[in-house]
């Protein structure tokens, strides 16, 4: 019975939390966004005009520890075609960094600020955690993440 209404205060008081945004650890380690990133997918569309590449089929993006994989991923340059800016992914998302794992219907990656922002069903798996929520904002520099709209997870004080 002890246990019951210690859970029962617990969700009491996680009620007004449940709406606003939840401070989470993402990855392992921090990521440098000056790390090379290497692409596959099985057809590649370059647009020179606007300066971008579209990635289409099994796309897979790897940097350092960072493993993204999406149907679909847009790949914005900068203005002297150098450097990678934007990456764009759609279609459903898997993030996994480290031990940490996401998916969501979307993603933007901004390399110069170090962000990636998962929005649409977004599924955060950390070991046993389960955290959900309508968005991500992941600081990889930082190596945390924050989630927002209508957060949920699943509480297991017992450990089992």
């Amino acid at each position: 019975m002890n246990a019951f209404r210690l859970l029962a205060i617990l969700c009491i008081a996680l009620l007004p939390v449940a709406g606003m945004a939840q401070q989470t650890a993402f990855g392992s380690a921090q990521l440098d966004p000056d790390t090379p990133v290497e692409v596959e997918s099985d057809e590649l569309r370059v647009n020179q005009s606007d300066g971008t590449a579209e990635f289409l089929g099994n796309v897979v993006i790897v940097q350092a520890e960072m493993r993204l994989a999406a149907p679909r991923v847009l790949v914005t340059y900068d203005e002297e075609g150098e450097r990678i800016r934007l990456l764009e992914a759609t279609g459903g998302v898997t993030l996994v960094s480290g031990e940490d794992a996401a998916e969501a219907q979307r993603a933007d990656y901004d390399i110069d600020a170090g962000t990636i922002v998962m929005e649409g069903d977004v599924l955060l798996v950390q070991g046993e955690s389960t955290l959900a929520s309508q968005a991500m904002t992941v600081d990889l520099e930082s190596g945390t993440a924050q989630m927002s709209g209508r957060v949920r997870t699943l509480l297991n004080p017992g450990g089992d």
